[in-house]
């Protein structure tokens, strides 16, 4: 092996500290089509940055180079295309179509090779699901492993744990595709009806920091499945310099990240509707005082996703017009909680408590102080203006780089954190609850909110009346 890099766990990939491939001239291929700054690239040819990629036997790229240029040059050039090409130029540079083979040479050359492709499969799992790309992996193995036995192992090693990777992703996405079908919109267990129908978050659980735990739960597992690539594949449009086609026409495979936003809005509209459900006015102010003390544990855990679904619920206009239900509960703790996930600023207190679970991350013992689970429509949309707010080229052709260093800071610290194995212990009961109990949609929301108080003014009279009309069938 020598002076080789060790397979690393996957998360040392994405260090996000230091980010910045510092390219040593000496031992690089071709410099041309290069811009440097301070030895940081800026910018690039395609095909200099795809040279780049491509080890030799004195040159192995820097990890950091690897995740940034295979996050983002699918906005290029299409994986298999990629992996063609680089299979390609080692056939070339290391003569690997000769007759007889320099076997001291390819032996050199062979464990850089068998490493790029382990760092793909484990990083980007997803862009092997296409048979193109396993023919071109095995076709390059096949080439050198006549030089030395272990090369056959290493192989079958890393096609074995890239099978792995696809049929876990494939449960996984099956499982969400279940649990989102499974949510109705329909109205349900509505007030009018007969009592034992309604249940209420209270009698599945009662303790605060057991559903904290159980939102935690939720969370990383949905997590886990929502591989690096989708964050770029949400934004792929034409490649300017590619007239004929978009790179990704049907590729566009974003699931996981989509069923994530969807659980976010579940919950939300979960929080609103266990709220609004109970006849009660004292029985929905405890629902109201349990779920912010629910929040401010998940806040405590570094749950910030749950955590904004659980407030946006509170301030969805049903709950927040009960104003005779909030006049019971001891708000002063809901206020706290408010001024955490402020907007002001950009949501500055938010990105500071962020920081702060993050270093506490980098710094922790337990898997339990590893926890850090980012308000995730706003981690999308700093993405997203980050994608929208410079061009992935510059003028002259090259690929805008420092822009993908950019984006590979923001995912790879994403790619640390759905990576923390889940310290909880899973309550089957409570999270079947979270996915599957009936939440109302809007209209019945609303409805379930004038039910409990009366419309205040000719506006509400008026909703009201057509919501009972359309729902209930009354007049």
């Amino acid at each position: 092996m020598g002076g080789m890099p060790q397979t690393l766990s996957s998360t040392s990939m994405f260090t996000p500290s230091g980010f910045s491939p510092h390219l040593q001239p000496t031992k690089e291929p071709e410099q041309e089509g290069l811009s440097l700054q301070d030895g940081t690239l800026n910018s690039a040819s395609l095909d200099t940055l795809i040279q780049h990629l491509v080890p030799t036997t004195e040159y192995y790229p820097e990890k950091a180079y690897i995740f940034t240029f295979l996050l983002s040059s699918r906005l290029f050039i299409e994986p298999h295309d990629l992996l063609s090409r680089v299979c390609h130029m080692c056939i070339e540079q290391q003569h690997l179509d000769d007759p007889v083979l320099d076997k001291a040479k390819v032996r050199k050359f062979g464990p850089k090779i068998l490493q790029l492709l382990t760092e793909w499969t484990e990083t980007f799992p997803s862009d092997f699901r296409e048979e193109q790309m396993v023919g071109h992996l095995k076709d390059i193995i096949h080439r050198i492993a006549p030089c030395d036995e272990a090369y056959w192992k290493k192989m079958n090693q890393l096609l074995q744990n890239l099978n792995q990777k696809l049929t876990t992703l494939n449960q996984g996405e099956e499982s969400i595709v279940k649990v989102n079908a499974s949510v109705s919109d329909k109205l349900v267990a509505f007030k009018t009806k007969p009592a034992p129908i309604q249940r209420d978050i209270l009698s599945i659980c009662n303790d605060p920091y057991t559903l904290a735990q159980q939102l935690t739960h939720v969370e990383l597992e949905r997590l886990s499945h929502i591989g690096p690539e989708e964050f770029v594949q949400a934004f792929v449009h034409k490649d300017p310099l590619d007239g004929t086609k978009p790179c990704f026409s049907e590729q566009k495979k974003t699931s996981n990240l989509e069923a994530y936003v969807k659980w976010f809005n579940r919950l939300c509209y979960l929080v609103a509707t266990d709220i609004c459900m109970p006849a009660k006015k004292k029985q929905r102010a405890q629902v109201i005082e349990f779920f912010i003390d629910v929040a401010r544990e998940c806040f405590n855990i570094g749950n910030f996703n749950s955590l904004m679904a659980i407030i946006s619920g509170m301030n969805m206009s049903p709950v927040s017009r009960l104003k005779k239900t909030w006049g019971k509960v001891k708000t002063a703790k809901f206020f706290i909680l408010e001024h955490q996930m402020d907007p002001t600023g950009n949501f500055y207190n938010y990105r500071t408590a962020l920081r702060g679970a993050a270093h506490r991350s980098q710094t922790a013992n337990s898997n339990r102080e590893k926890i850090v689970i980012p308000f995730f429509s706003l981690l999308i949309k700093d993405i997203y203006f980050l994608n929208e707010g410079c061009a992935n080229r510059l003028p002259n052709g090259h690929v805008n780089f420092e822009k993908f260093l950019e984006l590979a800071k923001q995912v790879g610290e994403f790619m640390t954190w759905k990576q923390v194995e889940c310290p909880f212990e899973q309550d089957r009961n409570i999270i079947h609850y979270l996915h599957n109990a009936p939440i109302f949609n809007e209209d019945g929301l609303y409805l379930a909110s004038y039910e409990s108080e009366s419309p205040e003014n000719q506006v509400e009279k008026d909703r009201w009346k057509s919501l009972r009309s359309t729902i209930l069938g009354k007049t």
